[in-house]
């Protein structure tokens, strides 16, 4: 069953701007440490890898439906990569809290996550689905 729907459209220019004007606060900040890894490998698209995943937080902030508040930060939403490759959320702390909160009893979350960009624009979208939990 779905849960929760999000999506987000940023701009790679704004998110270059903040990386100009804010440097390392505005990395530590936003970005897990994977995530900053991730973009470092990617020199040539640095923002445009950032502004992805400022899009993937976006988006999973409006499908648990509270934003940046009720204790979801955007450091507790990570991007990572599934073993297929395929990117996924690791969450933590509030994120993670407000998600358990809306999985029903027996159920255990999946989240679904797909990203795109085309300069100068990132969008993410994200599924949040309720699947029967087999060790319940």
């Amino acid at each position: 069953m779905i849960i929760g729907l999000g999506s987000d459209l940023c701009s790679i220019e704004r998110i270059q701007a903040s990386l100009d004007r804010f440097g390392a606060r505005f990395e530590g900040r936003v970005f897990t440490e994977v995530e900053l890894a991730k973009a470092k490998r990617r020199p040539f698209t640095y923002a445009a890898t950032l502004a992805k995943r400022f899009a993937a937080k976006e988006a999973f902030s409006k499908a648990v439906g509270t934003g940046f508040r009720a204790g979801v930060f955007m450091r507790d939403i990570g991007v990572v990569n599934a073993p297929s490759g395929a990117p996924t959320l690791a969450l933590t702390g509030g994120a993670k809290a407000r998600l358990d909160a809306l999985i029903p009893c027996g159920m255990a979350p999946r989240v679904h996550l797909t990203m795109t960009d085309d300069h100068p624009w990132a969008q993410a979208f994200v599924i949040i689905e309720a699947i029967p939990d087999p060790s319940a």
